[in-house]
């Protein structure tokens, strides 16, 4: 592993060696369409029949079946297989996103919870350079509960993600 410099201009952003989510509608897929984007591993739990809202989740996301069609079981596994777990939201934490956080205190992994109309991307990529997960668990809600959710994380996941240094000046 490579010194960091402890100028923090000096920096490169960290970005982990893997992500990992659920494959559900929203921000699961958010997260393994990041991966993809910038061409980091990926992968994950699913449920078994790869079962999510809109029928079976496409096969592009590499992920692994688990035994049961049960939800908790892939979340929670998830979150053990992940180093920290990032949960986007909006408004207010509920159902299987307050689980996916309930399951990281159990198993004490970092976990940051952002309201993403309240909390800038910077702020993720301030936690992702201090904690610096090699494999980041990313979760949230689904398309149905919150409408536009997978759009509105991955915008906001792609700015947490830019890597400001091979920017060009203009």
């Amino acid at each position: 592993m490579t010194k960091r410099s402890s100028n923090p201009a000096d920096r490169q952003p960290f970005f982990p060696r893997r992500i990992i989510s659920g494959g559900q509608t929203g921000v699961d897929r958010a997260g393994l369409e990041l991966a993809i984007a910038h061409r980091i591993q990926h992968g994950g739990w699913c449920p078994k029949g790869r079962l999510s809202e809109d029928g079976s989740i496409p096969s592009r996301y590499d992920l692994v079946e688990m035994d049961t069609a049960e939800y908790p079981p892939r979340t929670e596994q998830n979150v053990i297989d992940s180093d920290a777990t990032l949960i986007l939201y909006e408004q207010r934490l509920k159902g299987g996103t307050l689980l996916t956080r309930r399951y990281a205190a159990r198993w004490n992994k970092p976990c940051l919870s952002v309201a993403m109309e309240v909390t800038s991307p910077g702020e993720v990529r301030q936690w992702l350079d201090q904690v610096q997960p090699e494999t980041l668990n990313i979760a949230g809600p689904r398309e149905s509960s919150v409408p536009g959710i997978g759009e509105r994380a991955l915008a906001f996941l792609l700015e947490a993600f830019v890597d400001r240094s091979t920017e060009v000046s203009r």
